[in-house]
């Protein structure tokens, strides 16, 4: 991304300034203390650390020691596959991305899982730990990029088949992650979010990867008509986007839109796909 890219911000400004906003700049500033003796990221090392993993057949979950003393904690659902059958891969972005729970990936999800199944759609699934920072910072745009090569590299995935979903923070992380990084995936789900679009010296970034945005009639948190605005710049710019409002609901029962999912991945199926 160029350092002249910027963000455009509707009412995500709002939500991140109640978290990130203070009145800091009134006080003095304490001598940044400077640690020098903290790991630094190995790339080579964390590929390695992979591939030796023991994956099986249904749920695993692994950790990863990386910068700074962080890790890299993730669960991966692993299908049935024949030794030479290339399935896709869904990368599932949780919401509450700030919230620093170790747990977080591990708590099932309500969403892509059931949707998955539903639509019999064999694949394997990643679900990555965000550490408590949001999926577009720059720790997380590493682990997750490096979990999906690393995945591909290892596994049985069809790399013109990968596939980044998510709902509210996970939701601007997928967006996020079809505007910076096309070369990994062939489409995008953001569900109840409100994505501030890149831009540049020419204008707002259009995104290569088709996205398919499903979004609550009455969400409390992004009013619907927000996400329409973005959608139509987006549009505008040359984006393939598809917009989806599920009626009737609002942000904070995600389970309800399995059924919009379910039609999302038919979508990838026969749209970008096929």
């Amino acid at each position: 991304m160029s350092g002249k890219s910027k963000i455009i911000l509707s009412v995500v400004a709002f939500v991140l300034c109640t978290v990130g906003c203070s009145d800091s700049f009134l006080e003095t500033p304490e001598p940044e203390v400077v640690v020098d003796n903290t790991p630094q990221l190995d790339i080579d090392a964390a590929r390695k650390a992979f591939s030796e993993l023991p994956f099986k057949t249904g749920v695993n979950d692994f950790e990863l020691d990386v910068l700074f003393n962080k890790k890299w904690a993730f669960r991966l659902i692993v299908p049935e596959v024949e030794d030479d059958e290339l399935v896709p891969l869904f990368i599932d972005l949780h919401g509450g991305a700030l919230t620093l729970r170790p747990d977080v990936h591990t708590r099932g999800s309500c969403t892509l899982a059931p949707a998955l199944e539903s639509t019999d759609t064999k694949a394997y699934t990643l679900i990555p730990n965000s550490q408590g920072f949001l999926w577009f910072a720059s720790f997380n745009e590493t682990q997750v990029v490096n979990l999906v090569k690393f995945a591909i590299e290892n596994l049985n995935i069809d790399p013109e088949r990968v596939v980044v979903f998510g709902y509210s923070d996970g939701g601007f992380g997928s967006w996020f992650f079809a505007d910076t990084h096309p070369e990994l995936f062939s489409a995008s789900i953001a569900i109840a979010q409100a994505y501030g679009l890149i831009t540049d010296d020419e204008g707002i970034k259009r995104t290569e990867v088709p996205v398919y945005v499903i979004h609550g009639e009455v969400d409390e948190l992004f009013p619907y008509t927000n996400t329409e605005s973005l959608v139509e710049l987006a549009r505008n710019a040359g984006s393939e986007v598809e917009l989806v409002m599920a009626a009737e609901l609002g942000h904070f029962r995600p389970c309800d839109y399995v059924p919009y999912i379910e039609d999302a991945i038919e979508w990838v199926k026969t749209s970008v796909w096929e």
